[in-house]
């Protein structure tokens, strides 16, 4: 086993050491595609949600998170009532909003 030993610091004799920036350049390329391939995509959406729940006003039509499409006609600080039917109205919070539709969809939709 020794003879394995001998030879690697052979090699390793003659080798010069990489500069400190070379080494951390892979690490730095990494993070950069990271960002702009993950990171600032998610914060340009989650800029837009918070514009989307922001801007509910009584009347518009959404469609929730779970899939739920009805008209708002409560909006609190942190809660909007939505009416599904003419007799079904909920209470949820603002951001299971996922998306306003066109007014009319609603009766389009039955």
């Amino acid at each position: 086993m020794d003879f394995f030993i001998a030879s690697a610091m052979a090699q390793d004799a003659g080798a010069q050491e990489p500069s400190m920036l070379a080494s951390f350049i892979p690490l730095i390329l990494i993070i950069v595609i990271f960002w702009f391939l993950l990171i600032r995509p998610q914060m340009k959406r989650n800029k837009q949600h918070r514009e989307l729940v922001s801007g509910l006003s009584v009347g518009d039509e959404v469609v929730t998170a779970g899939g739920m499409l009805g008209r708002v006609t409560e909006v609190g600080e942190s809660f909007v009532s939505l009416q599904l039917t003419d007799d079904v109205t909920i209470k949820l919070q603002k951001h299971s909003v996922a998306q306003v539709v066109p007014k009319g969809t609603m009766e389009s939709a039955n």
